[in-house]
């Protein structure tokens, strides 16, 4: 999919993070493709997907662009979203629109930057890549590096950005003042009225996951405020 047509189908959208680990309730390629359908079905304009199976399932059941990513552990390193190229080439075989990537301040593995890792990428693949960063610097590094767009997605999940129960809009605010590439805006965003409030911070899109997808956290979020 051209950069141009996936712009034009998400901006001012909603973007629904199908995601479920192995050992959680709905983990399952066929369970995340029927909650991607229940998401197209609602208005999601893009789907964003964990793994080359759930990626394939999906890609079968809906029309939408597909923003992919592989969650993986690498011993004594702590990014784990696409942390290297063998993830991306994985990614680009099963059909990705986009590829999601840890791009925060920490060495990915082979002990590259994350600057050194969106370099590879663009260098062999003339694929959209959405840095998912933590802090406004990681921004601007991503963007000079080539990443097509950001995402909030890793505040509050490093030890230096923000340990805020609620969205980042302090960054989402910031980011789209210092950068020329679209900011998503996703991170603890669990109300329609903070999604649109991420939307009138400048966010070109929003990525709701576990608010939508993830039944297990929204019981728990009731249970939590009815004590």
């Amino acid at each position: 999919m051209k950069r141009d047509i996936f712009l034009k189908a998400v901006h001012k959208g909603l973007i629904v993070s199908c995601q479920a680990l192995k050992g959680e309730p709905l983990y399952g390629s066929h369970i995340m493709a029927r909650m991607a359908i229940a998401a197209e079905s609602g208005g999601a304009k893009a789907i964003r997907c964990n793994s080359v199976s759930d990626l394939k399932a999906i890609k079968k059941a809906v029309n939408l662009p597909l923003i992919g990513l592989i969650k993986r552990q690498y011993k004594g390193y702590d990014p784990y979203i696409t942390p290297t190229i063998q993830e991306v080439d994985q990614l680009v075989d099963a059909g990705a629109d986009v590829i999601a990537v840890d791009s925060t301040n920490r060495k990915h593995p082979h002990d590259l930057t994350a600057v050194e890792f969106i370099d590879q990428i663009k260098t062999k693949y003339d694929i959209p890549i959405l840095a998912d960063i933590s802090v406004l610097q990681e921004g601007i590094a991503a963007e000079q590096a080539g990443a097509d767009y950001v995402s909030t997605t890793m505040s509050g999940y490093t030890p230096y950005s923000p340990n805020i129960q609620e969205p980042d809009f302090e960054l989402m605010q910031a980011l789209p003042k210092v950068l020329r590439i679209p900011v998503f805006a996703e991170g603890r965003i669990f109300a329609p009225k903070q999604a649109k409030r991420c939307l009138d911070n400048g966010a070109y899109a929003v990525i709701i996951g576990a608010a939508i997808t993830r039944p297990e956290v929204i019981t728990r979020r009731f249970v939590e405020n009815m004590k």
